[in-house]
């Protein structure tokens, strides 16, 4: 059977997904794996969709020391062992500027354009980048598909859309894209079956992890998120920090003497939860914690998560549903009770029996906005729009009549 290799690089991990193609039954999970602690402690993991594992292995730090190496080791162990040899591979890319508003087709004219973003995104754009030249170096002929993480925001409105800043600004591209767009679509299209009553009402996503943002979504379009320009704004994150007035950015620059890599460099990977706390990225070993540091973190983003809820609510004139997802959201009842103690105001009751069992649904009968726990599945969604790109594209005709049915 025909198979797509969904990636997901990153800075230290490469997670991937094969999905076997099933005609118009959509794709079809056969196994995920990830190789984690590239350059420091490199090991490949991969399961089954039932959970049985299918590899652990370690291997010392100079036979993966970078994305590449991750993923030819990863394809070694799927070609040889597992016997898969994808027709496709897609990709999350995290910024598409304003040019890509859609999936596409990767070519040197798209990777040319995506490179000018990697400044918006240092984080995530050169490890996506790399993964795919990695792979268009060993097969140039296979077809590669990027899906863009602010590709589900492009329908905001101006008002949603804009800085207070020169129009030619905007013009250029300095705009409000919104990130996380990949889980918000999966998520909206899973509430269709999680809660039909309300999925095409006013629901806020909390997109909880060590990235973390929210959305607003209107009869399940995104109207406005909280991120901006970058995956910097927003909610305070495990090393980034979220809302901060820009004259913050000037004072280093100006007062302190600091180099705009070195403000990147402190934006990006020592602030939010770490900056906070001065010991951890890690909401797990911060709730742990007896340091009153730990716990002020903690604390601040709480805080915050509840602030952007009153304004996301403000801007749907009203909220008909709350949902936690991602690695915190999906995972933490603690974190999801204490959000939930901020959303009474908006008509939250949580049900703490069903919260600390992980739902779906987390709130009372009686509760006037119902909250729920929702996984989100970003591969499920690459996979769902690379064949669907796969199906405008001249790939081989099994593959075809595969998409096409």
């Amino acid at each position: 059977m025909d198979t797509i290799l969904i990636v997901n690089a990153g800075s230290s991990s490469v997670k991937f997904q094969v999905f076997e193609i099933e005609g118009a039954g959509g794709p079809r999970k056969r196994l995920k794996g990830q190789m984690d602690g590239i350059g420091t402690r490199p090991r490949l993991r991969a399961e089954t969709p039932d959970k049985h594992s299918l590899i652990d292995q370690a291997f010392a730090r100079d036979q993966v020391a970078d994305v590449p190496a991750a993923l030819a080791t990863a394809g070694v162990w799927l070609r040889e062992e597992q016997k898969i040899e994808p027709i496709a591979f897609g990709h999350r890319v995290v910024h598409g500027g304003p040019l890509f508003g859609e999936p596409v087709l990767i070519d040197d004219s798209v990777l040319a354009h995506l490179d000018n973003y990697v400044s918006l995104a240092p984080l995530h754009q050169p490890n996506n980048l790399a993964a795919i030249r990695a792979i268009r170096a060993r097969f140039p002929d296979l077809p590669q598909i990027a899906c863009f993480d602010t590709a589900f925001h492009r329908g905001h409105g101006a008002l949603a859309d804009h800085f207070a800043i020169p129009e030619r600004l905007y013009e250029e591209g300095v705009r409000r894209y919104g990130f996380h767009g990949l889980s918000y679509e999966y998520i909206a299209g899973a509430l269709q079956s999680v809660a039909p009553d309300i999925a095409n009402g006013r629901v806020i996503v909390a997109h909880l992890g060590s990235g973390a943002s929210m959305c607003a979504l209107s009869s399940g379009r995104s109207v406005d998120s909280t991120m901006g320009f970058t995956a910097l704004d927003g909610l305070p994150m495990g090393t980034r920090p979220g809302h901060i007035d820009p004259g913050v950015v000037l004072y280093l620059i100006m007062q302190k003497g600091m180099e705009p890599a070195a403000v990147q460099e402190m934006l990006y990977r020592e602030s939010g939860l770490k900056g906070l706390s001065s010991i951890s990225n890690d909401m797990r070993e911060l709730q742990s914690s007896s340091e009153p540091r730990a716990q002020f973190a903690v604390d601040y983003f709480v805080h915050h998560v509840g602030l952007c809820a009153g304004m996301l609510a403000a801007s749907l004139g009203g909220v008909d549903a709350f949902v936690f997802t991602a690695g915190i959201g999906e995972n933490s009842p603690g974190i999801r009770a204490r959000i939930t103690e901020k959303l009474v105001w908006l008509g939250v009751t949580l049900d703490r029996e069903a919260n600390a069992s992980g739902g779906p649904l987390i709130s009372r009968p009686r509760s006037r906005v119902h909250a729920y726990v929702i996984p989100t599945d970003e591969e499920l969604m690459i996979a769902r729009h690379t064949l669907a790109c796969l199906s405008k594209q001249p790939v081989r005709q099994t593959a075809m009549e595969a998409v096409t049915g």
